[in-house]
C-alpha cells in the first residue's frame, strides 16, 4: 500500500480540487478540510479568504501536512505576504506546489496585482502546475520554468455525466453575463449573435444576468448593458433570464438547455464552464485569448482587449447552427481521466517531497 500524503489544499472544497483525488482513493492522498475564513462567518460554499494562507494557520498545523497546495484564493494577499508564507514552507521543510489556474485574474481590470503574486508563487514553488500546453509555453517564456500539464477533471458527477440528455425544440444559443467579471465583454457578443440567428430558423437567444448587474441598486450595475438588455427583450429579439446565482443543480439543467454556450470573455486562461458544457454535451464558443480550446474542442471567434471581430463571431454562431456540434464527455472516460489525473498528481508530491 501506498503511504498516505497529507495535503493542505488552498482551497479543498472547490469541485475542481475535490476530483483531484482518485474515485476509488486508490491515489493515497488526503486533502484537509477548509478551515473557516478567518475574518468572517463562513457563507455556503465560501472558502475564501483561505485560513490556510497565513503564518499563524501554517505554524499552527505544521504537524498535520507534508504538502502546501495553492490553487487559487490568494487574490487579497500582499506578495510580501506570499513570499513569507514561501519561506516558512522552506523553514518547515514543506513543499510548495502551485497550480497556474490564471495566467490574468478574470476578477481584476489591470494585471499588475496578479503578475506580482505569480512572480512569488510562480519562482518560489517547489513544483508547478497548469492545464494546457498553451500556458506553460507562457510560463516557461516568463519565468523559465516548465509546469507539467495536468488536464482539468470532470466538473459534474459521474452519474450526472451518464444521464441521457434531454431534448428540446428549437436552436438555443446562450450568453450568461453571470455578475460581469472584469474579463468580460458580453453587450458586443450579444449583439453579434443576434445578428447571426436573425434568419436562422428555429434558433433564439438566451441571456442571462445577475440581479447585482441587472437592477440599479445592485452592486455591479450596468446602465448601459442592462438598458439595451430590455430592449432587445421588449423587441422579442432575445429571452431574458434575470436571476442570483444558481446552485449546480440549477445550473446544469440551463446549460442542458443550450446547444450553444457563447464565452463573452475579453481575456481568460482556462474554464471550468467549458467543463462542465463538455460534461452535458453543450457546444461552446470560446474567444480566442485564451487556452479554452486546448481543454475540449470547441469553436472559437476573435476577441481579446483590443475588441472583437464581429464576423469571426457571426460566422462561428452559423457554423453551430448547420453543424451542429455534439461533443460530449463519456462518463467512464471521464472516470479513468480522473485517476490518470489523481496518479499524476501523487508522482508531483512525491517528488516535491524528495
Amino acid at each position: 500500500m501506498l503511504p498516505t500524503i497529507r495535503v493542505a489544499s488552498v482551497p479543498a472544497q472547490h469541485v475542481y480540487v475535490r476530483h483531484l483525488s482518485d474515485p476509488d482513493g486508490a491515489d493515497a492522498v488526503a486533502r484537509l478540510s477548509d478551515p473557516p475564513p478567518q475574518d468572517s462567518a463562513p457563507l455556503v460554499g465560501q472558502w475564501w479568504p483561505p485560513a490556510m494562507l497565513s503564518l499563524d494557520w501554517i505554524d499552527a498545523h505544521a504537524e498535520e501536512f507534508d504538502v502546501f497546495h495553492v490553487q487559487f484564493g490568494f487574490d487579497a494577499q500582499d506578495p510580501a505576504n506570499l513570499a513569507s508564507i514561501a519561506d516558512e514552507l522552506a523553514r518547515l521543510h514543506k513543499p510548495l506546489v502551485y497550480t497556474v489556474h490564471d495566467l490574468r485574474n478574470p476578477h481584476h481590470l489591470s494585471p499588475a496585482a496578479h503578475d506580482a503574486h505569480l512572480d512569488v508563487l510562480v519562482q518560489r514553488a517547489d513544483e508547478l502546475i497548469t492545464l494546457t500546453p498553451g500556458a506553460a509555453e507562457v510560463i516557461g517564456r516568463a519565468w523559465g520554468r516548465r509546469p507539467v500539464v495536468v488536464p482539468h477533471p470532470h466538473v459534474l458527477d459521474l452519474a450526472r455525466i451518464a444521464r441521457t440528455r434531454p431534448s428540446h425544440d428549437g436552436f438555443v444559443v446562450g450568453v450568461h453575463v453571470k455578475s460581469l467579471r472584469a474579463s468580460m465583454a458580453p453587450l458586443p457578443v450579444i449583439q453579434g449573435v443576434r445578428r447571426a440567428i436573425r434568419d436562422l430558423p428555429d434558433a433564439r437567444l438566451v441571456v442571462d444576468v445577475h440581479h447585482d448587474v441587472f437592477d440599479p441598486e445592485g452592486s455591479r450595475h450596468d446602465a448601459e448593458l442592462t438598458g439595451y438588455l430590455c430592449r432587445a427583450a421588449d423587441d422579442h429579439e432575445i429571452e431574458l433570464h434575470v436571476h442570483d446565482c444558481y446552485s449546480d443543480d440549477e445550473l446544469w439543467d440551463y446549460l442542458e438547455g443550450l446547444d450553444l454556450s457563447v464565452l463573452p470573455y475579453r481575456f481568460g486562461t482556462h474554464s471550468g464552464w467549458l467543463e462542465a458544457c463538455f460534461d452535458l454535451g453543450t457546444a461552446v464558443l470560446a474567444p480566442d485569448c485564451g487556452y479554452f480550446a486546448e481543454q475540449h474542442p470547441c469553436l472559437q471567434y476573435s476577441h481579446d482587449e483590443n475588441g472583437m471581430d464581429s464576423a469571426s463571431l457571426e460566422a462561428a454562431v452559423r457554423h453551430a447552427w448547420e453543424r451542429r456540434p455534439g461533443w460530449r464527455a463519456e462518463a467512464g472516460r471521464r472516470r479513468q481521466e480522473r485517476a490518470e489525473i489523481a496518479a499524476a498528481h501523487r508522482v508531483i508530491y512525491e517528488r516535491a517531497l524528495a
